[in-house]
């Protein structure tokens, strides 16, 4: 099938995990096969790999890639299923790491029919999931004015949050808003013109695909459930691109490797041992030979953390 996707800091995000035969491994977000294949590849002959994704697309060409290696389960389903999922495979623990790529994947964002991209007539869709009941003509059509404004302004930082919102809710009075291009235009025409090369779609596109595939909550919750499921030593390594998501891994990360959380007024310390140590403290980016290769590399940041707890 002609399936496009770009494996972003696929060294790096891989090698972070340290990888070794006979130990148990996640890819949280299979995609395109890229970060599963080099795991694979480092944990010969009896590691094990259970890769997540919830995109049939990435699924059907990911089993054509790897189909010639024998310890990959590949699961359709969420990462945020991950406690159950392993449960059912009778797994107890993730000995060896879990990798996450949080970007959505080229081939998602410029199918056509998936109805991500401003630059793309589609009908207005965005979900990772197809199987998924709530899309992005439910968010546009139905939500408040004040949920749109909400939106627009945490996830997408949009500054014009209020009068892009207003224009919606204006526009779909008279019919509904069905595809990008649709939607584009209004958000285009509700802004001052500006400088710069982002387009004015941008940040408010980015803020409803988060909001119909919950992305910042799967996200924090995920991240919390893992640390039930990683043996002593096992190692996160999260890609993330977008400063939103950033965020929730940095401090999240950084709460759990902090030694103390304790009121600086109370003189004896009562907390426990961190359970986390930070592999890089400060994010890991791309190359410039890859982002040469590559654009929206620029945007992605690593970071990775050993699971200490005995």
């Amino acid at each position: 099938m002609n399936f496009k996707h770009y494996t972003v800091m696929k060294n790096e995000a891989v090698d972070a995990l340290n990888c070794r035969s006979g130990l148990i491994y996640v890819d949280a977000t299979l995609g395109g096969g890229g970060h599963s294949e080099l795991i694979l590849q480092k944990i010969q002959p009896s590691g094990k790999l259970i890769s997540f994704d919830i995109d049939e697309d990435a699924i059907e060409y990911s089993k054509e890639r790897l189909k010639d290696y024998k310890n990959l389960i590949i699961v359709k389903d969420s990462y945020t299923n991950i406690k159950k999922v392993l449960q059912d495979l009778k797994i107890d623990k993730i000995t060896g790491g879990i990798l996450f790529d949080l970007g959505a994947s080229y081939h998602q964002l410029t199918k056509t029919e998936r109805g991500f991209s401003f630059m793309k007539d589609a009908p207005l869709d965005m979900r990772f999931n197809k199987d998924a009941d709530y899309s992005a003509y439910d968010v546009v059509n139905s939500f408040k004015e004040a949920d749109l404004v909400r939106i627009f302004s945490e996830y997408g930082e949009e500054h014009f949050s209020k009068r892009i919102a207003k224009a919606i809710v204006s526009k779909r009075h008279a019919a509904p808003i069905k595809t990008t291009f649709e939607l584009s235009e209004i958000i285009t025409n509700a802004v001052p013109r500006q400088k710069g090369h982002i387009h004015p779609a941008t940040r408010v596109f980015q803020a409803i695909r988060i909001e119909v595939n919950n992305e910042l909550k799967n996200i924090k919750n995920t991240l919390n459930d893992v640390l039930d499921l990683l043996d002593c030593g096992a190692i996160i390594s999260v890609i993330s691109f977008h400063s939103l998501e950033d965020k929730i891994v940095k401090e999240q990360f950084k709460y759990y490797s902090a030694k103390c959380h304790c009121p600086r007024e109370q003189l004896i310390c009562t907390c426990e041992p961190p359970i986390l140590e930070l592999i890089n403290k400060k994010p890991i980016v791309a190359s410039e030979m890859e982002i040469k290769e590559n654009p929206p590399s620029r945007s992605a940041k690593l970071r990775a953390a050993k699971f200490i707890k005995k």
